[in-house]
């Protein structure tokens, strides 16, 4: 993950599935609003379990280039059989990709297991995605890479998203029909993959380094260093305030994406329960109209059955006396 590609290409995947969960949240809920229940995952039209798939394939391919392609000699142990210190982060990397590749396994194991029900389902496979999140914010923030410069601060963002899936993800397993956690760990998902992004191209692109900083190869990878504690500082603020930025781009994006699902979903849910609750006042009406009605047919029933039965003890005396 310590390079170009490294991060833009998991950003993308973080990208991809958070815009995936917050178009399927937005729809889910506009369509029925009051029967909205959060999922941990959504399958696909003809490919059921594409979302699990994607994530595992994604995964493999992550620790894959963490241990056996990345590394020079393609794999990543001394002469001696120990980790070297140039390959420490390669492990930690590789550990988090391991996670969430665990997730989308079980996630797929437990909606094929009829044994489970479905409340232990859905609450299994959300604990296996926080776990995930645990482990990708216990590894960055014990990251062995030295963190301190430009990088850190980049990564110390991050881990305030990461932060924020997690505890979203915690707390829709006791809050399934909150669609507004729903809402915030898909956007926290999304924003990831975005900032991720952002990381590639701005630690590893010469033409975005700022202005005082330059790269340094340090242990295998290249490192951004500023010549002084103001550029440095310089550099921290511009990051915040790249950061700053994407949180409104992202609201506005999150919020935009609602009003116009919600919208178009939205209308033909209306239109479905409009057709109903017409079919409901029409019965109800012909039923206010009818009850006078209902009132004198019933009379007429009492009144005849009154007859019958005089009619029969009639019958029946002269029955008797015959």
């Amino acid at each position: 993950m310590g390079s170009f590609i490294g991060h833009v290409a998991p950003g993308f995947g973080f990208f991809l599935i958070g815009l995936w969960h917050l178009y399927n949240h937005i729809r889910l809920h506009s369509k029925h609003p009051g029967a909205y229940e959060s999922r941990p995952w959504f399958p696909a039209s003809r490919v059921k379990y594409l979302e699990l798939f994607l994530i595992m394939f994604g995964c493999s391919l992550s620790v894959s280039m963490e241990l056996f392609i990345g590394p020079d000699r393609h794999q990543p142990f001394d002469d001696d059989g120990t980790i070297p210190s140039n390959h420490l982060h390669n492990f930690e990397h590789s550990l988090i990709s391991l996670s969430f590749f665990t997730y989308a396994a079980f996630a797929i194991v437990l909606d094929r297991a009829s044994a489970v029900p479905g409340p232990a389902r859905f609450g299994l496979t959300n604990v296996l995605g926080a776990i995930a999140f645990g482990q990708q914010l216990l590894l960055f923030r014990l990251h062995s890479t030295d963190h301190m410069g430009v990088e850190g601060q980049y990564h110390l963002l991050l881990q305030v998203l990461i932060l924020l899936s997690l505890s979203t993800t915690l707390l829709g397993t006791y809050l399934p029909r909150s669609f507004l956690l729903s809402f915030v760990r898909s956007g926290s998902i999304l924003f990831q993959g975005m900032w991720l992004m952002v990381m590639g191209f701005a630690l590893w692109t010469p033409g975005l380094i700022p202005k005082g900083c330059y790269m340094n190869l340090e242990e295998g990878h290249k490192v951004v260093r500023c010549h002084s504690d103001e550029a440095l500082h310089r550099a921290k603020s511009l990051v915040n305030i790249e950061f700053s930025w994407f949180v409104i781009l992202v609201t506005i994006f999150a919020v935009s994406l609602y009003l116009v699902l919600g919208n178009t979903h939205g209308h033909e849910a209306e239109y479905q329960s409009l057709i109903i609750s017409d079919k409901e006042n029409q019965q109800q009406q012909r039923g206010g109209y009818d009850r006078d009605d209902e009132r004198d047919d019933f009379e007429a029933q009492r009144k005849s059955f009154m007859f019958m039965g005089t009619s029969a003890k009639s019958y029946a005396s002269s029955d008797m006396e015959r």
